[in-house]
């Protein structure tokens, strides 16, 4: 017998919550988008509905409706279902995935568009996979974490493939480090980590996802050594992979640069290494997707936390050490996924 959905996944649900996301995403978006139109319409933004844009998009470029963007992505998904979904998640201008709030609106966008679909079909499971990944851009972790323990139930029961539940099980995980429930994370990421690594090999992208996953859950339990031996391995295999300017790249960079800093017994070069592997994707994270986007701010939070652990170190005395500790220890690594 199928379980019961939870309240938000309900049809009477999806309209006014809709409404209520693309509202959040407009006034959210509001101080950029005055006097600008939507790219795609080329109408303004109105009481009827406003204007966003969360993308890597810069100066007049990217601004349009949700209701827009929506229409734009089911078209693509028409003409080709599988290669078009990406237009729910990505901008078409920019090619970067949309980011916090907007994220949100697509996702409940999305959601209202396919709930119908049969249950078994990939575009209603992805339709329920992008409205959890969305909720969990907005914070709303909570609701997030019911909509990826819904998918999972209805995956298992429906025999869906191996690939498809460690994609559930790692949004899972997600949710549970936003929630503080580290230990559990932790366990959860390991055992994705290593199914998805004998599934598609060391080189696949899920894999390196997935290892960059693994690595966080172990630098926010303190496992310094393991987190740094595991990205010390994957991160030449994701730059030559996915490339220096894929996202993955970058928060693998990022968190090895956390782990060689926030370490209690981190040496003068390691802290020196920290700082110099943060100047360098600082720029690239720039350039790619702007100085608005999470990936950006969360690594400029690190540079300003590593910069002042040197510093802290440069000026102690060599055997004096509890400066650095209390600089360091105040840093809060980013979400992984």
């Amino acid at each position: 017998m199928a379980e019961a959905e939870p309240l938000l996944l309900r049809v009477d649900q999806a309209e006014p919550r809709y409404n209520e996301a693309v509202a959040i995403a407009v006034a959210a978006c509001a101080a950029d988008t005055v006097g600008q139109t939507c790219y795609i319409c080329l109408g303004p933004g109105d009481e009827e509905e406003g204007l966003v844009r969360m993308c890597a998009c810069r100066g007049t470029a990217g601004f349009a409706h949700v209701s827009c963007l929506a229409r734009g992505a089911q078209a693509a998904v028409e003409r080709g279902a599988q290669r078009g979904w990406k237009r729910w998640r990505t901008c078409g201008l920019c090619e970067q995935k949309y980011h916090g709030v907007v994220a949100c609106a697509l996702g409940w966008a999305c959601w209202k568009t396919y709930l119908g679909r049969p249950e078994m079909g990939w575009i209603r499971q992805g339709a329920m996979n992008l409205l959890g990944n969305g909720l969990f851009a907005a914070e709303q972790i909570e609701d997030a974490l019911n909509v990826e323990e819904a998918r999972l139930s209805s995956m298992r029961r429906l025999g869906d493939s191996e690939h498809n539940i460690l994609i559930a099980q790692g949004n899972i995980a997600n949710s549970y480090e936003a929630l503080g429930r580290n230990e559990e994370a932790g366990h959860l990421r390991q055992d994705v980590y290593f199914r998805r690594l004998r599934l598609n090999g060391e080189e696949h992208r899920e894999t390196l996802v997935e290892a960059n996953n693994y690595a966080l859950s172990l630098l926010k339990v303190s496992r310094f050594i393991a987190s740094k031996s595991l990205l010390r391995e994957t991160i030449p295999v994701a730059r030559r992979v996915l490339g220096e300017r894929n996202d993955t790249t970058l928060k693998m960079r990022l968190h090895y640069a956390a782990v060689l800093y926030k370490n209690h017994g981190a040496t003068l070069d390691d802290l020196r290494e920290a700082v110099t592997t943060l100047e360098d994707i600082e720029g690239v994270a720039r350039r790619v997707l702007g100085g608005a986007h999470p990936v950006t701010a969360n690594i400029e939070c690190y540079l300003r936390k590593a910069r002042a652990a040197l510093r802290a170190r440069e000026g102690a005395a060599p055997d004096d050490v509890s400066s650095v500790r209390e600089g360091v220890a105040a840093v809060t690594p980013p979400g992984g996924a």
